[in-house]
């Protein structure tokens, strides 16, 4: 006889931990999961509320945190954004409280996201040809900041040519 129910083994809701599982189906499963799924579910809904309500630039460096007794936790990119939140945060704050968000004040915290990775230099080459053609162009215009900007691409593009 084993020792499951024939009751375990039947329905929609048998766990086999060897299948792939939906995740709302595990976060359902034992209340502190429910738990962390509902403060989840919170958080991007307020993440979707606030990139409705600020401008992109803000909506893309702000992250929300929870709220905790009434208090809205936003955590900013950078120090000038945080204190733009600060600026704002009265409008801001209607606009939650309209929303139905149970929010009484904001607490903007700065908090640094990871350093981008470095710009990778120009590989872009300009052939002798190209350099000389930009070189005459240049002589042939008449004095002017685009003359002069031809002029010194011309050279420097010149200039690597030579050396090569």
């Amino acid at each position: 006889m084993s020792r499951f129910s024939t009751n375990s083994r039947s329905g929609p809701e048998r766990f086999d931990p060897r299948k792939p599982q939906a995740l709302a189906d595990v976060l359902d499963r034992t209340d502190a999961f429910r738990a962390l799924r509902a403060g989840v579910e919170q958080v991007a809904a307020l993440q979707r509320d606030l990139s409705t309500l600020l401008p992109d630039y803000l909506a893309a460096n702000v992250e929300p945190g929870f709220i905790k007794e009434g208090v809205l936790a936003l955590f900013a990119a950078h120090n000038a954004l945080a204190a733009r939140l600060r600026h704002i945060e009265p409008t801001l704050l209607a606009d939650l409280q309209q929303r139905g968000w149970a929010v009484n004040s904001l607490r903007v915290r700065v908090r640094p996201q990871s350093m981008q990775d470095a710009v990778p230099p120009k590989q872009a080459r300009m052939s002798a040809a190209g350099a000389s053609a930009l070189h005459e162009l240049a002589e042939t215009l008449a004095p002017s900041p685009l003359q002069e900007a031809l002029a010194k691409m011309a050279a420097r593009h010149r200039g690597k040519g030579e050396k090569k």
